[in-house]
């Protein structure tokens, strides 16, 4: 059992409220920043609960920051945990937010659930995360319900717009014109989907490169590939055999 549902399961403080099966994506993708001065947002504070889940987890140095748009969820603050009242598709709130509090390791999205809520949530945000954090964004699913403004396969769910997110740090291997890299491709590593749940793993990354080692016992041409009307695949696969035979 990890130390989150240990906590949720003892909890006799401010409620939680989450599907159990979060716990175990939490510690995963958590347990790096643990005992160390992370900097920590979570959208959505509802009952306060969470944020002494995370304290408990994270420990002391932990600096804890969260928004709601309820005013009550102010009385929840206490050291080094903030609390900011404000909605998460607000777009001016969120650059105002991004003045006032450091860049982010962890940004956990639980608040309203709703599309427009996530998409400028993440649209606003993203840029705010550090080079190495996480941003999880929790409770997917109402991306399938229509009272949350999403239905399968709707072009305006949080799924279907974070499908791009796949093109995106593919963008390397697309025509300019057709795809370009952008911000999203240089500063992403990987997306992880799990039931209901989002994490992206960010990275500073660089062009890919393709490398071959060891010796070529069967010529390379006599391997089919692809034929374009350009001869692209052809004329790199012939580029490749020029360099095995050179060194």
């Amino acid at each position: 059992m990890s130390q989150f549902q240990d906590f949720f399961e003892n909890n006799t403080g401010n409620c939680i409220h989450k599907w159990i099966h979060y716990f175990d994506i939490y510690d995963f993708w958590f347990k790096k920043f643990k005992n160390k001065p992370v900097v920590i947002l979570e959208i959505g504070v509802y009952q306060g609960g969470s944020l002494n889940m995370w304290r408990d987890y994270f420990g002391k140095e932990a600096h804890i920051y969260a928004i709601d748009i309820n005013p009550l969820c102010k009385q929840f603050e206490a050291e080094n945990t903030q609390i900011f009242i404000g909605s998460q598709k607000d777009r001016e709130f969120l650059k105002f937010l991004k003045t006032k509090i450091p860049k982010i390791d962890i940004l956990i999205d639980d608040g309203g659930h709703t599309m427009s809520q996530q998409i400028v949530s993440f649209e606003e945000l993203y840029d705010h995360i550090q080079d190495d954090g996480i941003y999880l964004c929790e409770d997917l699913h109402t991306s399938y319900w229509p009272a949350y403004e999403g239905g399968y396969k709707n072009k305006n769910s949080f799924i279907e717009y974070s499908k791009n997110f796949i093109d995106y740090i593919n963008a390397w291997h697309v025509n300019k014109s057709e795809l370009p890299v952008n911000d999203f491709t240089r500063k992403t590593y990987a997306l992880h989907y799990y039931d209901s749940v989002l994490v992206i793993e960010k990275r500073v990354m660089n062009k890919p490169v393709v490398q071959m080692r060891g010796e070529i016992i069967i010529p390379i041409e006599n391997f089919p590939v692809p034929e374009t009307k350009e001869g692209t695949l052809v004329k790199v696969r012939n580029k490749i055999a020029r360099i095995i035979k050179r060194k």
